[in-house]
């Protein structure tokens, strides 16, 4: 059993000398002919979507003559077994005597087609199915390696979270360690200034009373011998400069002790300020739900009070009033405690404010003197770097024209962060807080990065990442002093230490 292969598939018609040029009693069944080579063999061309079995194929040509009534069908045999070449038409399938034989029928076979067994149709199927399997097993081992990769990141990033958090424990130890060691450091030494406070002052009395008993010695002696009066007078004398002078140390040390207990004082109210500043947020909330958890619990028992006994139980009443007292006095150490808190936030504010005008102030001067040549700078948020639009223009246009199409570009994207209608961001939850992440799948942004690269894409993200942190709502850009060297936020410690360092080298200068 053979086959022939190709994209058509031929079917021989045989025609007699003389046949019309068209022909209107044909009917192929099961054929769609799309072309007829005029000539006295004629060849119909039928379209075939796949290689398909040829042989042992019907063929049911017929012819319907208007002079007859009756069909009947003319193949191979019979136009081989005809003797007069008639008008009618003779068609049969192709097989291997037509591909091999002479004619012009083996001619068009052998240029339009491809003579094929049923053992090649079956090797080539089977070797396009081996090589689907061979291509569908690489895929599978590339996605089963790429698991195994996903899996092995998993499991490195859970430890070292887990290390993190066995070290953020560590340091909390270690933290309230340290405090409670420096508290009591400080409780010693307040008392041993206190106990030597105390010692002076008792030599400090003792010596005193040891003068007034010589004081009145001398007064007696006085009373008792006029011969000595003179010397008494200077002995007085002496004694009361002596007891000024003392009078006037135990001032001094008095102002001393009082300075000294003012700086320890001082000293403990700033650590505790500090702490209380560190803990006492933190312990607000605790203690406010405490509170309000109190409250409830002394409404629920005032509650179960009035159930339980009438209005002559003399003990639920006072028990009632007991709870009705102490329920109040919650209230008010919780009122007392929101207004400690309202006092706390207006003060930070109020800190805040301060340190943001301060802040501003130093933007304000030293705009002429730092730069971004400099290791302390002011850096605008939010504004897009010109250099990766000029790179990407520089490989589609000359020098000129790259620079101004980039300066046209960032700009236009310049506007375009300022639109608050566009804002490719969505919320995302992350343990068990909610933030903003930029939409990797933004059309704008998708389609920037194809046309201008990663660079240009990377410029306007982060640009757009600085907006929506720092100034989200008004989505224009805001100066920031800005560490160069490190790529963050500079503190104003860092900012005042960097500009003393260059005003001592200038000073040297000038000098020199």
């Amino acid at each position: 059993m053979c086959q022939l292969s190709s994209k058509m598939v031929g079917m021989s018609v045989r025609v007699a000398t003389g046949s019309r040029s068209s022909f209107p009693g044909l009917t192929l069944a099961r054929f769609m002919p799309f072309g007829i080579t005029k000539d006295i063999l004629g060849i119909a061309l039928l379209t075939s979507q796949r290689t398909g079995m040829v042989s042992k194929m019907p063929c049911p040509l017929r012819t319907i003559s208007s002079r007859r009534s009756s069909a009947r069908e003319t193949g191979k045999r019979d136009w081989q077994e005809s003797k007069s070449k008639t008008s009618e038409l003779y068609a049969w399938v192709a097989r291997e005597d037509d591909y091999n034989g002479a004619g012009p029928i083996a001619d068009h076979l052998r240029r339009n087609g491809d003579l094929k067994t049923v053992n090649d149709l079956t090797v080539e199927e089977s070797r396009k199915t081996n090589k689907l399997v061979a291509n569908l097993a690489n895929q599978i081992e590339a996605k089963n390696r790429h698991l195994h990769e996903l899996e092995r990141k998993y499991n490195e990033t859970t430890l070292s979270l887990n290390s993190m958090m066995e070290q953020r424990e560590q340091l909390f130890v270690s933290y309230n360690e340290e405090i409670k060691k420096m508290q009591q450091l400080a409780r010693d030494h307040s008392r041993k200034i206190i106990e030597e406070n105390q010692s002076l002052r008792t030599e400090l009395e003792h010596k005193r009373k040891e003068l007034d008993e010589r004081s009145q010695q001398l007064n007696r002696m006085a009373n008792q011998n006029n011969f000595d009066k003179r010397k008494l007078e200077e002995e007085k004398k002496r004694n009361a400069t002596k007891n000024s002078s003392l009078e006037l140390a135990e001032k001094e040390q008095r102002k001393a002790d009082e300075n000294v207990l003012r700086l320890v004082e001082e000293h403990k109210r700033e650590k505790e300020d500090a702490l209380k500043k560190i803990l006492q947020l933190e312990k607000q909330l605790d203690a406010k739900q405490k509170l309000e958890l109190e409250i409830q619990q002394l409404k629920g028992q005032l509650q179960v009070m009035q159930h339980m006994g009438g209005e002559e139980d003399s003990t639920v009443k006072q028990k009632m009033e007991e709870l009705t007292s102490e329920l109040n006095e919650k209230i008010e150490e919780m009122e007392d405690m929101e207004a400690l808190n309202q006092t706390l936030i207006v003060k930070e504010r109020k800190s805040n404010d301060e340190l943001q005008e301060a802040k501003k102030e130093l933007i304000s001067g030293l705009t002429d003197m730092l730069t971004r040549q400099t290791v302390i700078g002011i850096k605008r948020m939010g504004e897009i770097d010109e250099k990766p639009f000029q790179v990407a223009y520089k490989r589609k246009f000359a020098q000129g024209d790259a620079d101004y199409q980039a300066a046209v570009l960032s700009s236009k994207w310049q506007d375009e962060l300022k639109n608050p209608e566009w804002h490719p961001f969505k919320i995302v939850t992350v343990g068990d807080k909610s933030q903003e992440v930029l939409r990797e799948d933004d059309e704008k942004l998708m389609q920037l990065r194809s046309e201008l690269g990663e660079e240009v894409y990377e410029a306007v993200k982060s640009a757009l990442l600085e907006l929506n942190e720092h100034n989200p709502s008004g989505r224009y850009t805001i100066p920031e002093l800005w560490n160069y060297k490190d790529g963050r936020k500079a503190t104003l410690k860092e900012v005042i230490q960097y500009i003393l360092k260059q005003w001592r080298a200038l000073k040297r200068k000038r000098s020199s």
